[in-house]
């Protein structure tokens, strides 16, 4: 059989699959797949020769069995190195069922999803040189580090340390000091300790230490923590070569070591978001807006960058919770890469309705606790019910209102999101788009209710809970248009088709604060059209007009982030979280306008009438520069006829008088002689007068 232009190859698992190959083959060609599904009964083994058939075609392969991957790629490394093969499961998500004859369309939306090419993520490097901090307080950390010391360049730190024997070989360096200030990842590690100093040789009784120093810095490759304290980072179990065990746990202790002695060399990690600068919305001009990624990113590789954010790629854990919550799609999920989860999801209800089956449950679940439960579930127990579609993700964290929009919108009555309990404090974010997603569903009138989470650790509880999960009554419309654009291109897609569809279709409605959809509302009695508000917007949702003093909206454009209530210089801008249906959220509708001032002189429109009139009465006898007025008569002018004003007027602060005569030597000495002249003369005076004074006396 071939699906997508791939080869399909079912196994039965000897038999324990109750699989309908006529039944399966019809479901699969009403789904586009094209000839018979040749079902196996032991393709690992005794019919494995028809998988070393199907690697030396032309086709990719696709297995239906996980269980033996391992075997398979073996041999087609064997056989055939460049043989495409990928594997999914039929067995545990619905071959092991207590509802498996009734299965046969969920087995072929499976095959079909699987079908679905998906993008490739880009991936970030990692190196490694074997560099090791053992951080503890005893003598656990020494013999950590003894077992170390063949695999990896060790040093320990011990941080107030009580009475340890020193050993009697120093094969590894200690020091005596507390972390604190820890940063970086696998490969890159800084850290800033107090109370530094090293092991005296001397010590003979107990580890003695030199005379420590505060604010010591160190690098190294991996951290491993033995201390039993607070960890050295935020959400610590997904920092990249940082390990924690509980020291009181010694199996805990050696897995930690055996993992941390094979990372040495390079290695790829996924660039699991890309984040796209312009579209963001969180700053402009040192004004605040949204912050939704910076509040919710666990391991804090999100940081401020002015006007943008900076995701550090070494550091993100790929929980995908900052593009969950980004309202412009600034940052986008990468694991897989473009629009390859959407087109798996489209594929998956529109097949599954195709097959003939109905009222599907779509389950979210990670592909590390959520497929153990459900394998769990379907060796020991009833396994998942017929109507359940097993949809895997590398994190439930990083659905968001555009997934859980998409997939009502193309079929699915029900989502339950499977969760790992020990994770129910990063779920803060997924909450929040699920309660949208439930406004939206309820204010259109298919009632709410529809997403469940679940974070049992029992998989007999998960079970049971799937099971007595009731159908609603309002049947959901099964759309199948593509999911074209970016996260909001494909969630209006996906709301406007509820919306067409719906039982109790509203033109605009209410949703909660800090929703990613709304309006903007403009008080006019104290706008001044000064349009701030307009440089301030990151999507474009406000607009001005070049030839008048307009302030225009775009609703669908707008994502409430709030920098154009905060930039506002007369705070008159609130927001209204909404989703407005009609065709004018889509084209510019007027929040204000006024009417232009026109120049006093020359009549030239500029500028706003009520805002020149208000600065020429603020203005008026209260500045020393518009005391008369001819200098008032100014603030009414276009800026050409300012200056022409200020020439005309005899203000011309360029103007100076007549150009002074040259002064040469000759006039310094002319004016040299004149004053000796008179001094001369006021000499001969100033005696004459005396002679006269002394004759009289006589």
């Amino acid at each position: 059989m071939e699906m997508g232009g791939k080869r399909v190859l079912v196994c039965n698992c000897e038999s324990t699959m109750p699989l309908d190959e006529k039944g399966l083959t019809r479901a699969c060609q009403a789904v586009g797949a094209s000839g018979e599904a040749d079902l196996n009964s032991q393709l690992c083994r005794a019919q494995l020769g028809n998988f070393q058939s199907a690697i030396l075609g032309q086709q990719p392969v696709l297995v239906a069995c996980t269980q033996e991957a391992p075997l398979f790629r073996e041999i087609a490394e064997e056989d055939n190195p460049q043989a495409a093969v990928e594997f999914f499961n039929i067995r545990e998500n619905a071959g092991w069922s207590g509802e498996a004859e009734a299965a046969t369309p969920k087995i072929a939306a499976l095959i079909a999803a699987a079908a679905v090419e998906a993008e490739p993520t880009p991936l970030v490097a990692l190196a490694s040189q074997g560099v090791c901090l053992i951080y503890g307080r005893d003598e656990s950390a020494l013999e950590a580090a003894r077992q170390l010391a063949g695999r990896l360049e060790v040093t320990v730190l011990l941080s107030a340390p009580g009475e340890i024997l020193p050993p009697r070989a120093m094969d590894v360096p200690v020091f005596q000091g507390t972390i604190v200030q820890a940063k970086g990842q696998l490969g890159g590690f800084g850290i800033t300790v107090n109370d530094y100093a090293p092991a005296s040789p001397s010590g003979r009784a107990r580890l003695t230490f030199e005379p420590p120093r505060d604010g010591a810095f160190s690098e190294c490759d991996l951290i491993i923590d033995l201390t039993g304290g607070t960890p050295l980072f935020p959400a610590h179990d997904k920092r990249d070569g940082y390990f924690r065990p509980d020291p009181g746990d010694p199996v805990a202790v050696q897995r930690a070591l055996f993992e941390a002695a094979d990372l040495v060399g390079e290695f790829d990690k996924p660039r699991y978001v890309h984040y796209d600068a312009d579209i963001c919305a969180h700053s402009r001009s040192r004004k605040t807006g949204c912050t939704r990624c910076l509040d919710i990113c666990p391991t804090s590789a999100i940081t401020s960058a002015g006007d943008t954010v900076a995701i550090d790629p070494l550091v993100c854990a790929g929980c995908g919770a900052c593009a969950s919550v980004c309202p412009t799609g600034a940052a986008t999920y990468q694991l897989p890469a473009g629009d390859s989860l959407f087109q798996r999801l489209r594929t998956l209800l529109e097949a599954y309705r195709e097959a003939g089956g109905e009222a599907p449950l779509l389950l979210l679940h990670d592909t590390s606790y959520g497929a153990e439960v459900i394998a769990l579930s379907a060796r020991l127990g009833r396994g998942l019910p017929a109507r359940v579609l097993p949809f895997p993700l590398n994190e439930v964290t990083q659905v968001g209102i555009d997934f859980l929009a998409a997939a009502f919108a193309y079929g699915a009555e029900q989502i339950v999101v499977l969760a790992d309990p020990k994770k129910r404090d990063e779920l803060s974010g997924l909450a929040g788009q699920i309660g949208l997603a439930e406004a939206v569903l309820d204010g259109l009138g298919y009632g709410g209710g529809r997403v469940h989470v679940i974070e049992a650790a029992d998989p007999d509880a998960v079970e049971q809970q799937l099971y007595d999960l009731a159908i609603p009554e309002q049947a959901m419309p099964g759309g199948n248009f593509l999911p074209l654009g970016g996260k909001r291109s494909r969630a209006f897609l996906a709301l406007r088709h509820l919306h067409d569809k719906a039982p109790q279709p509203v033109d605009v409605l209410p949703l909660p604060p800090g929703a990613p959809f709304g309006a903007v509302k403009v008080d006019t009695e104290g706008c001044t059209l000064c349009l701030a508000c307009v440089g301030a917007c990151p999507t474009g949702a406000l607009l001005d007009d070049e030839e008048r003093p307009w302030l225009g909206f775009k609703e669908d454009a707008c994502v409430q982030c709030g920098l154009c209530r905060n930039t506002c210089p007369e705070s008159v801008i609130t927001l209204e979280p909404r989703i407005n249906f009609t065709t004018a959220a889509m084209g510019a509708v007027m929040l204000n306008e006024a009417e232009p001032f026109e120049c006093v002189r020359c009549g030239k429109p500029f500028g706003v009438r009520q805002s020149i009139e208000r600065i020429a009465e603020q203005l008026a006898g209260k500045h020393h520069m518009f005391q008369n007025a001819e200098q008032i008569e100014r603030i009414k002018m276009c800026d050409d006829c300012r200056v022409v004003v200020q020439f005309e007027g005899g203000n011309d602060p360029f103007a100076a008088g007549p150009r002074p005569t040259p002064r040469t030597t000759d006039d310094y000495l002319r004016e040299q002689e004149i004053e000796e002249a008179r001094q001369k003369v006021l000499a001969e005076r100033a005696a004459a007068k005396v002679g006269s004074n002394g004759e009289d006396a006589g």
